[in-house]
């Protein structure tokens, strides 16, 4: 019973120390400003969300609804080579639309990179067959 107090009285203690340490008030620099004036007058973009999970056709949760094991869902690279992807053919046919950007998901929430990374080899240059880096590929055609 004794313990039982301490430790309520600390958790106690604990929230009252983090009582009132909210956040500071957040003042934007100049350039976030501008760069948000940007993105509202730009209005029309192109939003890609593109990864080893389009392998299955159903979504980027498809691990989690097919109840796909981890071991097997990280055999999916192996099979991921897009070899009619076209950055060239993407960035003109967005411009032809009128956008003004381009939004990719370079790294999921499975940890899959789209791009060349040191962090580790889960990425689609060191992991895949296409064995090339698809952000440097459209930042390069942009």
């Amino acid at each position: 019973m004794k313990f039982n107090l301490k430790l309520i009285a600390l958790f106690l203690f604990c929230g009252l120390l983090s009582n009132g340490q909210g956040q500071k008030d957040y003042q934007p620099s100049p350039q976030n400003l501008e760069a948000r004036k940007w993105f509202k007058e730009a209005r029309f973009g192109l939003f890609v969300h593109w990864g080893v999970y389009s392998i299955l056709g159903d979504g980027e949760w498809v691990m989690n609804n097919q109840n796909i094991p981890v071991d097997a869902y990280e055999k999916l690279p192996s099979f991921f080579n897009p070899i009619d992807f076209d950055a060239d053919e993407w960035v003109k046919m967005a411009k032809d639309a009128g956008m003004k950007y381009i939004t990719i998901t370079s790294r999921h929430h499975d940890g899959f990179s789209m791009f060349d990374t040191q962090t580790n080899t889960y990425n689609i240059v060191d992991n895949t067959p296409y064995g090339k880096d698809i952000l440097k590929q459209l930042a390069d055609a942009c």
